[in-house]
């Protein structure tokens, strides 16, 4: 992990800090090319993010709309339905600026250097779930055309269709699955996710394949069902070990730490939603994700959530409380560190989704409750990654299995439900599973002077800087999806 903090360094570096040296020992007649594999550790940790995006996109807005945080603090924008422009716009302008640019750069250079296919589809796979989380946050985005200014000179690409963006990317893991085998890739330990595990990029792929056909239930059920009985037959993730994340360390401010656990050692604002904390009542993870901001007792009796939509002057009316210091916030000392990993997607998610493709289509073995069962357990089991004094006990499984059986009368309430308190902390997934299923049921606010009608966003919105940058096709795409504003909502999210 040394020589790749070292080499990443380096990369990050390149071209802020060689004023002179351009033509000190540099042969005119050849590229000076960073290596590949020093190029995928790059984008991987861009991928997993900076504190700026992490800040804004993640936290402010989808952590606090989902429900599982809550703040009186006003500047936390989603927590109220309000708008702040630059927040809204964080992970495009960061996503554009560092992982699509590595990833493309990337596909380009394995190219060149006739690089092996595996090494190709690992990429590609990276390269959808990058543009994925754009597209199911802002809808029509710069996509075949992204990332090809310094390539294809193209500086002003064009918005695609949402819908056509998900056939490629569904056609990229297609293709992606298939070309990767059983060995280890030429990227090697450089490969953050799986050290170049090509059987565990492969169940990646096929499981990032499960999520994006189920996304398209509402819009197109057909494809969906389709989509998702050929990510099973491919096979998906089996255990905890197959889950996508990247590890972290408390390395130089930039370079290698978690950006969600760089937001809470800057910022104490947030809470435990009352919404989180009485789903999690007579859960084994609520002291494990909470403790009591006053004196960081993580007693369940302890431990109450603060609702969302209150500022202070509404919180001493509701409650006759001045502070929030009484409320649960976030285990700093096991779930936010900055060296605690960034999960992209679980295993304990594919189990839920298995759960509900078995409860709709009879696939996955016919059966939903087994796969309900497991994902409840694998969502348990993982918060052990992040520290082991996070592990619990398979008998407080069981029990809590028993006393909260599967219910079939509700099952997709309850998986759905399930999903949202595994995917806490990756809130782009938690939101867009909301909007895809309608649950958790959520109450909405309707903070005075609010951006929505009391209604919860359904999208953020684009980059400032395009409206006067790239102004013909963010016009097209706002004529296309509709206005640029949170209320609208993308092409699978029809009402």
């Amino acid at each position: 992990m040394k020589k790749i903090l070292f080499i990443l360094s380096i990369v990050l570096l390149m071209g802020s800090c060689d004023d002179g040296f351009e033509d000190i020992n540099v042969d005119p007649t050849k590229p000076n090319q960073v290596p590949v594999t020093s190029k995928l550790t790059a984008a991987q940790l861009f991928t997993s993010g900076e504190r700026y995006e992490n800040w804004r996109a993640n936290l402010i807005y989808q952590s606090t709309m989902m429900q599982h945080y809550a703040t009186t603090t006003g500047y936390w924008s989603g927590d109220k339905y309000t708008w702040n422009k630059g927040y809204a716009s964080s992970l495009i302008d960061r996503y554009y600026e560092n992982p699509v640019k590595s990833v493309e750069d990337i596909l380009i250079q394995l190219d060149e250097e006739g690089s092996p296919e595996e090494m190709k589809a690992i990429t590609r796979i990276l390269r959808v779930f990058i543009y994925s989380r754009l597209t199911d946050l802002y809808g029509d985005i710069p996509y075949s055309e992204a990332g090809k200014a310094v390539i294809e000179g193209i500086l002003q690409p064009k918005y695609d269709a949402q819908s056509e963006i998900y056939a490629d990317m569904l056609k990229e893991l297609e293709e992606s699955a298939a070309a990767l085998g059983s060995g280890t890739s030429g990227f090697g330990s450089a490969d953050l996710f799986y050290a170049g595990d090509q059987a565990k990029w492969k169940r990646f792929a096929n499981s990032m394949m499960l999520r994006l056909g189920l996304r398209l239930i509402k819009v197109d059920p057909t494809a969906s069902q389709a989509w998702v009985t050929k990510a099973i037959a491919g096979g998906v993730m089996e255990s905890n070990a197959d889950i996508a994340k990247v590890e972290h360390t408390v390395g130089p401010e930039g370079v290698n730490q978690n950006g969600i656990g760089e937001v809470f050692q800057a910022d104490d604002n947030q809470r435990m939603s009352k919404t989180f904390i009485d789903f999690l009542q007579d859960d084994p993870r609520l002291p494990i994700l909470a403790t009591r901001f006053s004196d960081k007792s993580n007693d369940p009796a302890d431990l109450k959530g603060l609702p969302n939509g209150l500022d202070l002057d509404m919180l001493m009316t509701n409650t006759g409380e001045e502070t929030t210091d009484e409320y649960a916030e976030p285990n700093r000392e096991i779930m936010t560190r900055r060296d605690s990993p960034m999960f992209f997607q679980t295993y304990a998610e594919v189990e839920f989704m298995l759960a509900e493709a078995a409860l709709r289509w009879g696939l996955a073995g016919g059966d939903p409750e087994p796969h309900y069962n497991a994902g409840v357990r694998a969502a348990m089991k993982m918060l052990e990654l992040d520290s082991p004094d996070a592990a619990i006990d398979d008998a407080d499984i069981d029990a809590y299995l028993l006393a909260k059986p599967f219910d079939a009368a509700n099952a997709l309430e309850q998986i759905s439900t399930q999903y949202w308190a595994a995917t806490y902390l990756n809130e782009y997934e938690a939101f867009s599973n909301w909007r895809r299923t309608g649950f958790p049921v959520l109450v909405p606010v309707n903070y005075p002077g609010n951006e929505t009608g009391g209604t919860i966003p359904r999208r953020l919105t684009y980059s400032v800087g395009d409206q006067s940058n790239n102004p013909e096709n963010y016009a097209e795409a706002i004529a296309r999806q509709g206005p640029d504003v949170l209320t609208t909502r993308v092409w699978w999210d029809v009402e």
